[in-house]
C-alpha cells in the first residue's frame, strides 16, 4: 500500500500537459507509465490464476526479484503490457489503478491456502520461471521502478519547460 500511495502522490497534482507530455519522442509519458502499471497488475493476476490452475505443481527456486526495481537494468515491456498512445487524465489513471488494485486484492482473497503460491510457478517475461508469491512481490517492486521513472520524466519535463 505504501508503494501505491507514493505513486499516487507523484501524479495527483500533475496537470494534463505534464501527465501526457513526453520529454523524448520515443519515450513514455507519465500517463503511459501509469497505464503500463495497470496492465502489468492485471496481467500478473492472469498469470497467477493460470499458475494456480496448473495441475502439476512446479516448484521453482526463488529469485532475487529486487533487481526489477533497479532502473539501470533496462527491460523492454512485452507487447501485452505496452501502454496505449491515448491521452489520459490523472483521474482516469487513478481510477484504473484503484480498480486494478481492488481486482488484485479480491483475487488474492479468494486463495484459501496461500502456501500454494510458493509451490507453483509461471514464467515471467523479465525474470524467468517465478514462484507465484514472487509474482505478487514483483508488482510492488516494478511499481517502485516506475515511480523513479516518473520522477525522472517530471525532472526532464521541468528542465525542458524552463529552457523555453
Amino acid at each position: 500500500m505504501e508503494t501505491r500511495n507514493s505513486l499516487l502522490a507523484e501524479i495527483e497534482l500533475l496537470n494534463t500537459t505534464q501527465f501526457n507530455g513526453k520529454h523524448e519522442a520515443n519515450s513514455w509519458s507519465i500517463a503511459q507509465v501509469c497505464h503500463h502499471l495497470v496492465l502489468v497488475e492485471e496481467s500478473s493476476i492472469k498469470a497467477i490464476a493460470w499458475g494456480l490452475k496448473q495441475g502439476d505443481a512446479q516448484k521453482t527456486e526463488r529469485k532475487n526479484v529486487q533487481h526489477i526495481a533497479d532502473r539501470s537494468n533496462k527491460i523492454i515491456a512485452p507487447k501485452i503490457v505496452e501502454p496505449a498512445e491515448d491521452l489520459f487524465t490523472v483521474q482516469q489513471i487513478m481510477d484504473l489503478l484503484n480498480v486494478s488494485r481492488k481486482k488484485l486484492i479480491t483475487f488474492l482473497d479468494t486463495i484459501e491456502d496461500k502456501s500454494i503460491l510458493s509451490e507453483k510457478s509461471v514464467k515471467h517475461p523479465a525474470l524467468g520461471e517465478l514462484p507465484l508469491d514472487q509474482w505478487i512481490e514483483q508488482i510492488y517492486l516494478h511499481e517502485q521502478r516506475h515511480i523513479e521513472q516518473i520522477k525522472e520524466i517530471k525532472g526532464a519535463l521541468e528542465s525542458t519547460s524552463n529552457t523555453l
